[in-house]
């Protein structure tokens, strides 16, 4: 079984090719940002560290933490955001090894990717066979995000310039998917990677 981290900047259209990569070989898909929700509900590792912290008012009606109400404090807190990612990454990096490793114990599937924001920031490589880069010009992410999610130019903008430049992950990347054009186009790199 071959473990292949996916990245990319936000808006590269990284869960199209996830959905084309489960269509296309037997793999296990596993999205940091899935594992993190789960973990941060009720009665989950992350919940009752993170409500600790930030206090009983993050939790919602439903008993689950407001995921939109903490969004706004951390995003106007940057040392809070800084917190959450202490408490919530590492419990999210360790239960992502937990399903690599219960797949490669049960032999039923060729691949795990695993598609995570922070992947190299968060040194993912050492349990990783590859790395691929999903890359698409600013210009066209930025076109996407207006169109499929209505984000103003500014917080494109301010999602751009947290994460890595295209050069630092081309640094880190094994295989580079150049996502821009058709789904045909990718699918076709993507044959040639399997």
């Amino acid at each position: 079984m071959k473990v292949i981290g996916i990245t990319g900047g936000v808006g590269a259209g990284k869960s199209s090719v996830l959905s084309s990569l489960k269509e296309m070989c037997h793999c296990c898909i596993i999205q940091a940002d899935e594992v993190a929700r789960e973990l941060m509900m009720s009665g989950n590792a992350a919940f009752n560290e993170v409500v600790d912290f930030f206090g009983t008012q993050i939790i919602g009606e439903d008993g689950e933490i407001d995921r939109p109400y903490l969004a706004d404090i951390i995003f106007k807190n940057n040392n809070k955001r800084i917190v959450l990612n202490s408490i919530v990454h590492p419990l999210v990096k360790q239960n992502i090894i937990n399903i690599i490793n219960n797949h490669k114990i049960a032999g039923d599937v060729d691949y795990c990717f695993v598609e995570a924001a922070l992947l190299i920031e968060d040194h993912y490589e050492v349990f990783m066979d590859e790395i691929w880069y999903i890359y698409v010009p600013e210009d066209i992410r930025r076109a996407r995000l207006k169109d499929s999610r209505g984000y103003s130019d500014e917080k494109i903008t301010e999602m751009f310039e947290s994460q890595l430049k295209d050069s630092e992950f081309r640094m880190h990347a094994d295989k580079i998917i150049d996502n821009s054009l058709s789904i045909e186009n990718t699918r076709t790199q993507l044959e040639i990677m399997l």
